[in-house]
């Protein structure tokens, strides 16, 4: 073959290892197992561009580098195919999100195959997939089967409550629930119907129905979470969202919030996303204090006396001066005395626009409303005014929050604004009248019991009057609230619930029969919410459930986007499993991911969701493992680099002016689309017929006939036609450099910019490794003669630095360290089949299409490139004969002397002196000291 022809070799072994089934692998106890996987993607319209595949190029080196070592490596791929996008195109459109998901999944492999992963497809997942989402919806059932006692520290069956409940009642019972639950003797639940004793479990489920506050986006007819809440609006699309009360299914992932936290130091992360998990979770220690009511509210099933709040500064309540809830507080209308009641409702209806992101995050906005009552001090008995406020979340703590305007800065801001009291409360707070002063020091003064105490004594001693009168606790909070688990939407998975009314009229969930699954998603009309507002389940015929007995109506909300992605690594361990969601043999054997690569942002909601689900299996004895993935790396992002042209603000016909001479007119900036420009020189006959918006018969200023486009680093995106495709580089270039080059660009870890220009070097670099083996007349030119000591210390030098930068992910330096041994060995002429062959091995990882070609046409077996054992380096070859030292003289370099690297400090001394150079230099002068720092440097001081 006279030349490196890419297209015939990538096509060929592309086929070679679909057909040879080449990366299928199977349970093998003979071998360390490996676990290598990528964040599934979600298969948009748009397909790949080139920032995508950078963590799947690193994940691929890393598996192939893990095959050469002797593990039995687990690599699959799937697809997280429930989505809006689908959706919102359904609704445009008309055409089910299932065929617009297929077909975005059928371009998504061909893009990954032609990129040559080596990936075990056999296993692929898609969590659309009826044959997936039965599992998804049985964790649910596993979830909603279970409560959390806090005794043993882990789910249980639900069966063991009824037995608590049996032996006990609800005496020193530990199961994290909703506070103030009724209580019950054993007796009395003895007593109770079958029916009444499901409703009271119902309430300490792992999964249940409860009211809450959402994010609301009307314009989508759905819940978000807030990670796709950005600045008051849905991160897709960019609709407005408000905050709604409404019944949502919720999973308790508050209580593993404990476990969550502490799992994060036995998992290699970043610490930077631990942070980020640690503030989510928001651990803190502090006290329940209840105010009561001046005028207690009667509200629809019962009575209420007190305000509880949760604070972590105990020690400054005699600073109170006023009482704050969220807008949303179930007792806001109660407490809304009648002349306040506009200003409420105005207040609320205001909030309702805000995210609770967009809330706590404004600190310079002061708003608020009276409601006209108030509480009282359990301290000092001081009548406290009930404000609202949207800097108080109704789902953070109690949803009420006592005001300490000295201490706090926004408390502070708040009661200068509505001219409300301001109480120092220790010695130590300075300039109160400017600013809040949150210090601990010194002694506390207008706080009654705790005057003349320092902060521990104080904290200590106003916990205990809490406990010893009732009227609190000691108390460990979290920020952290249950998951919202349902959306309004319809691509989802159902949730395998139906509901029956109880003697009350209420309608009481149920699970379906396990045998029923997977309940499967109905056809529909349209893929919008009915007309009375039910979500688009309520649009499908006969959407009820009826198995013997059992009847109901089906719930109409789907699970949220993160409920199929938050087990899918288990299904991959035994993709094909129809009775299991994988069997005890495939989770005892691959037990956990060892290396997880993705990206950052999805730190507070996949990442966090997985762990939960992950802990919840292991304590029902499904699963071993308390985390599920060990290492995790972030990948940067590759950076766009876009092209601009500049259109002339005043001219008869639309004309475009070269950079050079731009600075020479009034122009304006446009993107240009990046791919019809090659080196900053834009392609005047694309342009004029790509681009619908520029007018007719543009005209162009030009420098030396070309037109120069300008460039910036930005954000990869459509709307800069600065997205460049895999698929036309890997036509022109060939996956391998490709995948070289992307590797090439920098750190993995980091964001760093693209530029196809630089990549004809990687195209390059592979052309001069072909060159070893073939000349230009395709004469094949591999020898079986001994190497040479030089060749050898240059591949073992290679294999030594490449094996320390896979372990590493320095993946970027390993490409240098291929291209200078290249260098190296064509300088030396070395076409040793001993040493090109075992540089091919450790080459194969990155570039393994041109890697398997060359073993092949060397004379080996197709395809048995990746059987091979990865090469050891042997220091013998690496132990320099000679080193070449630097002279100075008075400091200063005159000269640079080879000697041998066994050399004795005497005879370097006596060469260096001898040596006409430095004879030279040293005018005849004597040498008053030769200092000698052997393999480094000598100093010659005249």
């Amino acid at each position: 073959m006279a030349d490196y022809r890419h297209k015939a070799i990538e096509k060929k072994w592309q086929e070679f290892w679909e057909k040879n089934q080449t990366y299928k692998v199977e349970i093998d106890k003979t071998k360390p197992k490996y676990y290598v996987l990528d964040m599934f993607p979600y298969p948009s319209g748009a397909g790949l561009h080139v920032g995508h595949p950078l963590g799947y190029i690193a994940s691929d080196i890393f598996s192939r580098y893990k095959r050469l070592k002797g593990f039995n490596v687990l690599h699959p791929m799937g697809f997280d195919s429930f989505g809006l996008p689908a959706e919102q195109y359904a609704i445009q459109t008309g055409q089910h999100p299932a065929i617009t998901t297929e077909n975005n999944i059928t371009t998504y492999i061909k893009q990954l195959k032609n990129i040559g992963f080596s990936y075990d497809w056999s296993r692929e997942v898609r969590t659309s997939d009826p044959g997936y989402y039965k599992w998804t919806q049985w964790i649910f059932m596993q979830l909603f089967n279970s409560w959390y006692n806090k005794g043993t520290d882990k789910a249980e069956a639900i069966e063991t409550l009824y037995e608590a409940f049996e032996k006990n009642g609800t005496k020193g019972l530990k199961a994290v629930t909703a506070d103030d639950l009724p209580e019950f003797t054993a007796e009395e639940w003895k007593s109770y119907s079958e029916d009444k004793k499901y409703e009271i479990s119902l309430d300490y489920r792992l999964t249940y129905l409860a009211e809450s506050v959402v994010n609301f986006c009307p314009a989508l007819g759905m819940v978000l979470s807030n990670d796709e809440v950005k600045d008051g609006v849905s991160e897709r699309g960019g609709y407005p969202v408000i905050q709604k009360k409404m019944s949502q299914w919720m999973m308790r992932i508050t209580a593993y919030a404990d476990r969550l936290i502490n799992g994060l130091d036995q998992i290699d992360w970043s610490e930077s996303l631990k942070e980020q998990q640690r503030n989510w979770i928001g651990r803190s220690n502090g006290a329940s204090v209840r105010f009561k009511l001046e005028k207690p509210v009667v509200y629809e099933g019962g009575q209420g006396e007190f305000i509880e709040v949760f604070t972590t500064r105990v020690d400054t309540i005699y600073g109170v001066s006023f009482m704050v809830l969220a807008p949303e507080h179930e007792w806001v209308p109660y407490l809304t005395t009648p002349d306040q009641k506009e200003a409420i409702d105005a207040y609320i209806a205001e909030t309702q626009k805000r995210s609770e992101l967009d809330r706590v995050s404004d600190v310079k906005k002061v708003s608020g409303a009276f409601t006209g009552s108030y509480c009282i001090n359990p301290f000092n008995g001081e009548k406290i005014p009930v404000w609202i406020a949207d800097y108080v979340l109704a789902g953070y703590g109690t949803g009420a929050v006592m005001a300490v305007p000295s201490g706090d800065q926004r408390d502070w801001n708040f009661a200068k604004h509505f001219d409300l009291p301001v109480i120092q409360i220790l010695d130590a707070q300075q300039e109160i009248e400017t600013q809040a002063d949150s210090t601990k020091e010194g002694k506390y003064i207008n706080s009654g019991i705790i005057n003349g105490l320092g902060y521990k004594e104080a904290t200590q001693k106003l916990v205990e009057y809490l406990e010893a009168n009732g009227i609190g606790k000691g108390k460990i909070n979290y920020r952290l609230r249950d998951a919202v688990f349902a959306r309004q939407r319809y691509w989802g998975e159902p949730v395998p619930v139906f509901f029956k009314e109880n003697a009350e009229g209420r309608a009481i969930p149920y699970l379906i029969r396990e045998e029923s699954l997977p309940l499967i998603l109905p056809e529909i009309d349209k893929y919008q919410p009915t007309e009375t507002g039910e979500p688009p389940l309520g649009r499908a015929k006969d959407w009820n459930y009826a198995s013997g007995e059992l009847s109901g109506p089906l719930e109409m909300s789907t699970m949220p986007g993160w409920a199929g992605s938050s087990w899918y690594w288990y299904r991959y361990m035994d993709a094909q499993n129809s009775s299991e969601f994988a069997s005890k043999e495939a989770v005892d054997y691959w037990k956990d991911i060892d290396l997880y690569i993705g990206g950052t942002e999805h730190a507070t909601g996949h990442l966090l969701y997985s762990r939960f689900w992950n802990k919840f299996l292991k304590d029902r004895g499904y699963v071993q493992e308390e985390e599920f993935a060990k290492k995790l790396i972030n990948q940067g992002m590759i950076m766009g680099r876009s092209n601009f042209v500049y259109r002339l603000k005043e001219s008869e016909k639309p004309t475009f002016v070269s950079f050079g001479l731009k600075d020479q007119y009034e122009t304006i900036k446009l993107h240009v689309d990046v791919n019809i420009v090659i080196n900053d020189v834009l392609d005047l006959e694309k342009f004029k017929t790509t681009r619908n918006d520029i007018g007719d018969d543009p005209q162009f200023i030009l420098e030396d006939g070309k037109y120069i486009c300008g460039a910036e680093v930005e954000k990869m995106s459509k709307s800069k036609f600065n997205v460049v495709n895999p698929d036309d580089l890997v036509e022109r270039y060939g996956a391998d450099t490709l995948r070289l080059y992307e590797m090439f660009l920098g750190p993995l870890t980091e964001s760093k910019p693209w530029d196809t220009r630089s990549i004809e070097g990687t195209y390059r670099f592979l052309r001069k490794l072909w060159r070893l083996f073939f000349d230009q007349n395709e004469k094949y030119l591999l020898t079986d003669d001994e190497p040479t000591k030089e060749e050898l210390k240059v591949l073992h030098k290679t294999i030594k630095k490449v094996q320390e930068d896979v372990e590493t992910f320095s993946f970027n330096t390993s490409v240098s360290t291929f291209m200078i041994c290249v260098n190296e060995l064509s300088e030396l002429k070395c076409h040793k089949k001993a040493v090109l062959e075992q540089l091919l091995v450790i080459l194969s990882p990155y570039a393994p299409h041109i890697a398997e070609e060359l073993w092949a046409l060397t004379g080996h077996e197709e395809g048995t490139i990746t059987s091979q054992d990865f090469p050891v380096w042997n220091p013998e070859y690496l132990v320099e004969d000679a080193f070449e030292y630097p002279v100075q003289i008075n400091g200063k370099v005159r000269a640079n002397l080879v000697f041998p690297a066994d050399m004795p400090k005497e005879d370097i001394e006596k060469e260096v002196l001898a040596n006409e150079t430095v004879i030279r230099w040293m005018e005849g002068k004597p040498a008053k000291k030769i200092i000698v720092v052997p393999k480094r440097i000598v100093n010659v001081v005249i």
